[in-house]
């Protein structure tokens, strides 16, 4: 068998490479404010499933964490698509994010969140197009579910764990605000 010495440092190459590029993305840079024109509200926390259904607290993900980033995410995304002079409304009805805590595993893994087809990303989403007038241009509920989520491809290194919650918006967006073709 013949091995070669530069083969032994492909791997470590490809780990230094992964690092900087994590580093790059994650090194704090100027605050850009969120846009205005897209605002996002919740439920009270008592009414979400995700809520409700981790009375425990597991994970490390706390719902204020989430539901922050989460419209954030929202907020920019939507600004982008949203057409000039309209102005975006939304209020999470309910959210259910992708993944679920399987206690009975034991305690070693009681901050564990499984993925696996059973628990999808869900949301209901209430939302409201306005014009610069304030006058309604639609308005309507819905309610997102990906079935499919771990069949769809993601980055591979992606270690975002609401990477899925944030598809399933992407997905909502792409079908209310569809990019007009040239």
């Amino acid at each position: 068998m013949k091995t070669y010495r530069h083969s032994m440092f492909r791997p470590l190459i490809a780990v230094a490479a992964a690092c900087l590029t994590l580093a790059a993305c994650a090194a704090p840079g100027p605050k850009k404010a969120l846009p205005e024109r897209v605002q996002v509200s919740w439920a009270p926390n008592d009414q979400l499933t995700e809520v409700k259904n981790n009375s425990f607290q597991r994970g490390w993900l706390k719902p204020a964490d989430w539901q922050k980033t989460l419209s954030e995410y929202l907020r920019k995304r939507a600004d982008l698509v949203l057409p000039p002079g309209q102005k975006l409304e939304v209020t999470f009805e309910d959210i259910k994010l992708a993944g679920d805590f399987e206690p009975w595993r034991g305690p070693n893994a009681q901050d564990i969140r499984f993925m696996k087809d059973l628990y999808p990303p869900r949301a209901t989403l209430r939302y409201r197009v306005v014009d610069a007038s304030g006058a309604t241009i639609r308005e309507g509920e819905s309610k997102l579910t990906d079935l499919a989520y771990l069949q769809r491809a993601t980055l591979a290194t992606s270690t975002d764990p609401l990477r899925y919650d944030k598809r399933l918006l992407d997905d909502w967006l792409d079908k209310e605000f569809p990019r007009k073709q040239s």
